[in-house]
């Protein structure tokens, strides 16, 4: 038995500020449609053809991008909004945790919210009074629950939302990316809430952008795109697909947020490299006409996966026949902290000659880096460091990772453990 049951549902909404205005609500419905006598430019199509069906007692998770209609899907399902083709279905009482303490009067307390919020929900008075309680400690705001909600912080005024909303007890949980309501202790208990609901055999849709929540509770996911449902089924396999256009997308973006080096000016030659703002300096003996980092695929590329073998290309050409020369590679993170620099006269080899174009590789076997952006500074120099083309932050790059670690380099390791402690890693 489905709990939820979504079918070839539409959802347009009229753009505002551009062309014709109705003077009137009356003038509208006497023109005729409201929205479909509009021109294709006057509409935006948010849901375009979602059809999905959430089984009682699943976790059903929604992923996407901003703008995707994954908050206006969830809408529809809750009933804040009507469809403008194709039918929602759903069975039972539901609670939506979209908008916490929307229906809050801030000139009245904390114990009066929760009653007006409570019989909004579909609840007796007195099957609030039995919850009160409960929702009060969950909200850990016993000292504060008569003081006029204007006087709460906005994390004590979105805590009293999601208890009340918690504790209705409903057949249906809409959840839409709410964890951020309170401090960690409050998120774990949250979670905990949520790990019961699953227990109990009640239905759960959630919104996020938290992806590894949703590989974690969710029994079944769908990405949705631009309104169209991209792919559905197995939670790890369409957070992976969406994660893979993700990456796509980045690249795309870094590739053409590439600047073009200027030309070199020997005069503005900073005599701190390292402590210098982007630029390209040098006597141009040698140029670097192009730089490339190539990932596993075999392609260039500017998105990487921690730990991946990556490749930098550097394509130098020498406008006259030189012998003494160095190549050189430095990474700097996103605050300008040199990760990791290296060149050749550093590790030893002897320049012999260098005439017309090259090829210079340098090749890391893995790239071990946090997640983050960073940043390559390449240059062909003499051999005591004085640049032929020096070019300084032109190239960006950025590494992915599953693993939320912090600082810079992520060495090899792993966890052990002895004596009586039981843990388990997530994805056992």
């Amino acid at each position: 038995m489905n709990a939820i049951q979504v079918r070839d549902v539409h959802k347009v909404y009229r753009r505002y500020g551009r062309r014709k205005q109705f003077a009137t609500l009356k003038s509208a419905l006497l023109s005729g449609s409201v929205l479909t006598d509009l021109r294709p430019d006057a509409v935006f199509e948010a849901l375009k053809g979602v059809s999905f069906d959430v089984p009682k007692g699943r976790t059903f998770g929604i992923v996407g991008r901003n703008g995707s209609g994954k908050s206006t899907m969830l809408k529809l399902i809750a009933g804040i909004g009507k469809p403008t083709a194709g039918s929602v279905r759903v069975q039972g009482r539901v609670s939506a945790l979209i908008e916490l303490g929307a229906g809050f009067h801030p000139e009245i307390s904390g114990r009066e919210n929760v009653y007006i919020n409570g019989l909004m929900l579909g609840l007796s008075r007195r099957e609030i009074a039995d919850r009160f309680e409960d929702i009060v400690r969950f909200a850990e705001l016993d000292e504060f629950i008569d003081a006029p909600v204007k006087t709460y912080s906005s994390g004590m005024y979105m805590r009293l939302g999601f208890a009340v909303a918690i504790n209705v007890d409903p057949d249906v949980l809409l959840v839409d990316e709410v964890l951020a309501v309170g401090d960690e202790a409050f998120t774990h208990k949250c979670l905990d809430k949520f790990a019961e609901f699953r227990r109990r055999g009640r239905t759960v849709l959630l919104v996020t952008h938290s992806l590894d929540l949703v590989t974690r509770f969710c029994d079944e996911a769908l990405w949705l795109d631009s309104g169209v449902v991209k792919v559905q089924g197995d939670p790890k396999r369409v957070v992976d697909a969406y994660l893979m256009d993700v990456a796509v997308s980045e690249n795309l973006q870094l590739a053409e947020a590439a600047p073009t080096p200027e030309i070199p000016n020997p005069d503005a030659e900073p005599t701190d490299m390292f402590k210098a703002a982007e630029g390209r300096w040098g006597s141009r003996e040698a140029e670097i006409t192009a730089v490339e980092m190539i990932g596993a695929s075999g392609l260039p590329a500017h998105l990487f996966k921690s730990g991946e073998r990556v490749d930098i290309r550097l394509h130098v050409r020498a406008n006259q026949r030189i012998n003494d020369f160095a190549f050189g590679v430095g990474i700097f993170n996103a605050e300008g902290v040199c990760v990791y620099g290296t060149n050749t006269e550093i590790e030893g080899f002897s320049p012999q000659s260098l005439s017309g174009d090259a090829d210079v590789f340098l090749f890391f076997e893995s790239l071990d880096l946090v997640e983050g952006t960073y940043k390559v500074d390449v240059a062909v120099h003499t051999r005591d460091g004085v640049p032929y083309d020096y070019h300084r932050l032109f190239y960006t790059f950025r590494v992915k990772s599953r693993t939320k670690d912090v600082g810079i380099y992520r060495p090899r390791h792993r966890w052990t453990f002895e004596g009586q402690v039981k843990i388990t890693p997530h994805d056992q």
